[in-house]
């Protein structure tokens, strides 16, 4: 059953503090999402800040809620008033798992474009080189670095594995210098590499996991996923300000 078919959450205004689920809740909850049968495995259940729901992470920080008999699971955002605003709790627990996993990534498995001089934050772009859009973006990272911003390339091959652009990927991947056959592949030019052990199709099933589904995605420092091409002044303005 597809994560989007599960019934959508109300909002919700509430106040209090995380702790773990006991025992008998997350057995009831793990229960009743084996029915359910979801296309990606459960990480952790803990309650969540209202008394009587519980926070369900699943793996690639997406988050559902259930009641502790298990009985009810809702998908959707839960919000807390504070100070007369709604924070949403759900964007920033899924945020900071984002953050976590791709900040993981290793620098070394990534296509590095350095800041000029001070490093003020990094942007990671899961890319394609057969992406239109995607040469557009690469056109402006020098406007980012000069602006402070890191761009991190990972790879995703937007049409699949074993697609044209999952081969240009792993050739650029399997270069002695990945960012000089980067370039020449978004300039279009073909390169020859031999084939090597590289992270494309591991990158690939991260980018999926965290709801990429279309290329560029730029994933800021702290997690917040933006979704297709923007100009470099909104995205240095956006990276910037990440928190």
């Amino acid at each position: 059953m597809r994560l989007t078919q599960i019934i959508a959450a109300a909002s919700l205004a509430l106040l209090s503090t995380f702790v773990m689920a006991d025992d008998s809740a997350e057995k009831a909850i793990r229960k009743s999402l084996e029915t359910l049968q979801l296309e990606v495995p459960v990480e952790s259940i803990s309650a969540s800040p209202l008394a009587g729901l519980y926070e369900v992470k699943l793996k690639g920080s997406r988050v559902l809620y259930a009641s502790a008999d298990g009985q009810f699971v809702v998908q959707g955002y839960l919000f807390q008033l504070k100070d007369g605003k709604p924070v949403n709790l759900t964007e920033k627990t899924e945020r900071l798992g984002i953050s976590k996993l791709i900040n993981g990534i290793p620098v070394a498995e990534t296509v590095v474009y350095p800041a000029i001089g001070e490093t003020k934050t990094h942007i990671t772009v899961f890319t394609d080189t057969t992406c239109p859009y995607c040469h557009k973006l690469h056109a402006e990272i020098p406007a980012l670095n000069k602006a402070g911003v890191e761009v991190r390339y990972v790879a995703f091959p937007r049409q699949g594995l074993g697609s044209p652009g999952d081969e240009q990927l792993q050739a650029v991947w399997c270069s002695a210098d990945k960012k000089a056959a980067m370039d020449q592949m978004v300039n279009g030019k073909e390169i020859k590499a031999a084939k090597c052990a590289n992270p494309v199709s591991k990158q690939f099933a991260l980018g999926q996991s965290i709801g990429v589904n279309g290329t560029p995605a730029i994933v800021l420092a702290d997690g917040q996923v933006i979704p297709g091409y923007q100009p470099a002044p909104q995205i240095a303005k956006l990276a910037l300000g990440a928190k």
